[in-house]
């Protein structure tokens, strides 16, 4: 990549970043009284996460079937409440499982 194409993409990504930290800032100079607001502001960056993850997800093995095994054993026990160590664990282990089992196919 030369430095002429270099520049303009780092000051873009510089100037959204800034503008992303800058504006509430700036706007919300009082308290947020709004409920809709602040529960729309609270699940944000949970939402941005789970959009940015989500592909990954089904790309991080070499079959999509046992990425899929994973991401379902992932949301069940994540739907029953488990905390966060026992659901990557349980999503590793569904995948291994589904690996061996494609082996033997």
């Amino acid at each position: 990549m030369s430095w002429s194409d270099f520049f303009p993409y780092l000051l873009v990504m510089a100037g959204v970043t800034y503008l992303i930290r800058m504006l509430p800032l700036t706007v919300f100079r009082r308290e947020i009284r709004s409920v809709f607001v602040k529960s729309f502001l609270h699940y944000v960056p949970y939402a941005v996460l789970g959009a940015m993850t989500f592909p990954d997800v089904l790309y991080s093995t070499d079959s999509l079937w046992t990425a899929l095994a994973g991401l379902v054993v992932a949301i069940i026990m994540a739907w029953r409440g488990r905390s966060l160590l026992t659901v990557a664990i349980g999503a590793c282990l569904a995948v291994a499982a589904a690996q061996g089992v494609m082996l033997l196919l």
